[in-house]
């Protein structure tokens, strides 16, 4: 597989990832009963373990953006095309496991990187370089990688690959004006 397929192959394997960690933003005007905080507004050293605004409505509207994706990579799983760029044999794929341990890995490093913002006295919605572009990712290579793939190597790229494309769609973003900040 020559490298710009790999890289294609990856950025594909990655979409419900990528919505997973979207579709927060697009749903918090929404579903109030979930705006509940995942930490129960519990306090860590004199702040919030999380922040307000990680909820339970992020995770299950996360997750569930998740599961949808892969259910369309399951349908499209049948065209060449696809079948071509798929590390994963979506023939023999449960879309409701693999589609939640993605969302939930993904949505799980964010929890994990607010965490450790909030120690630093980050405010919530803020940068934090490197750390705010990889969480997810180690989320889901933590989540997924050992469960479907097993290889290193793809785990090294689908860091690099979110990396890049975490900085490229929180660029566009704030040209959207979706988002306050740059980077």
């Amino acid at each position: 597989m020559n490298f710009i397929i790999y890289l294609i192959s990856i950025v594909y394997l990655l979409v419900p990832a990528a919505f997973a960690n979207m579709i927060p933003v697009f749903v918090k005007n929404y579903f109030k009963a979930l705006a509940f905080p995942v930490d129960f507004n519990t306090k860590f050293e004199g702040s919030r373990l999380f922040g307000s605004h990680k909820t339970f409505r992020g995770f299950v509207f996360g997750i569930l953006a998740s599961i949808i994706i892969v259910i369309i990579q399951i349908y499209l799983y049948r065209f060449n095309l696809f079948k071509d760029i798929s590390f994963l044999d979506y023939n023999n794929t449960n879309p409701f496991v693999f589609g939640f341990l993605v969302g939930f890995g993904v949505l799980f490093g964010d929890l994990v990187g607010s965490f450790i913002k909030r120690r630093f006295r980050v405010r919530p919605g803020r940068s934090f370089l490197i750390l705010d572009q990889i969480n997810s990712a180690i989320g889901y290579v933590i989540f997924v990688v050992p469960f479907y793939f097993k290889s290193w190597s793809l785990a090294f790229w689908i860091i690099i690959v979110w990396f890049f494309g975490h900085l490229a769609l929180r660029y566009l973003g704030y040209l959207l004006r979706i988002t306050k900040e740059k980077i």
